[in-house]
């Protein structure tokens, strides 16, 4: 029986911290960790992180997935390495939230700005009708 076991950290940072995301592959699960580092850690806290406190590390999610069998060419490991670090630190799941966070802000704002409008719209109608009403009642 062969157990295939995969873990990634990847270390990025969000614009106010710095942030290490753990994603881990065991027997077709996946699972993912948000580490908050704070400042930014150096090579040995990464080091002591993994080493110490990776497997108190609860990840979330049992969702199947296909793993791939791990290549057994060194140059090809050395390119699919080499290509992990070119993709962005955050998944496009991640991106497409935040996307459609935006959007749904955006149709926010412009429903509560066209209500808006149409307040003072009325408002400048009923101040006419008043100013109209006091011209005519005939001091």
């Amino acid at each position: 029986m062969q157990i295939s076991v995969s873990s990634t950290l990847t270390v990025y940072h969000d614009g106010q911290f710095w942030v290490g995301m753990a994603e881990h592959v065991e027997d077709g699960r996946y699972g993912v960790a948000r580490i908050v580092f704070g400042a930014e850690p150096s090579d040995e806290e990464i080091l002591q992180f993994v080493v110490g406190k990776w497997e108190k590390l609860s990840f979330f999610g049992d969702d199947p997935v296909e793993t791939s069998k791990p290549a057994k060419n060194p140059k090809r490991r050395a390119r699919e390495a080499a290509k992990a670090l070119k993709r962005p630190a955050m998944s496009t799941k991640a991106q497409q939230a935040l996307a459609a966070q935006r959007e749904a802000m955006k149709q926010e704002s412009a429903h509560a700005r066209s209500r808006r409008r149409a307040e003072e719209a009325d408002a400048r109608f009923e101040q006419r009708k008043l100013k109209r009403k006091q011209k005519h009642r005939g001091h």
